[in-house]
């Protein structure tokens, strides 16, 4: 069964919401240990910029590999048909 790109890209959504919210709260921490200084336009900026790349990521590969599972059953059903 395929996934619709609809399909593709929420799931890709839900995923990088769920990373931009650990992304937020780890960031204040990470900055910190490393000495970087920034203020709350700064914090926003990066890690929505880095949610924007990681869904845009998450939706390819999901295409990419629902589109490789389909070729893939259709080379099968090939076979024992």
């Amino acid at each position: 069964m395929l996934q619709s790109r609809l399909a593709s890209l929420i799931k890709a959504a839900i995923n990088a919401e769920i990373g931009f919210a650990i992304s937020f709260a780890a960031w204040p921490l990470a900055a910190a240990l490393t000495g970087i200084a920034y203020n709350t336009a700064q914090h926003w900026g990066v890690v929505g910029f880095f949610t924007v790349i990681s869904v845009a990521r998450g939706y390819i590969i999901r295409r990419w590999f629902n589109a490789r599972l389909h070729q893939a059953a259709i080379k099968i059903a090939e076979r024992v048909g």
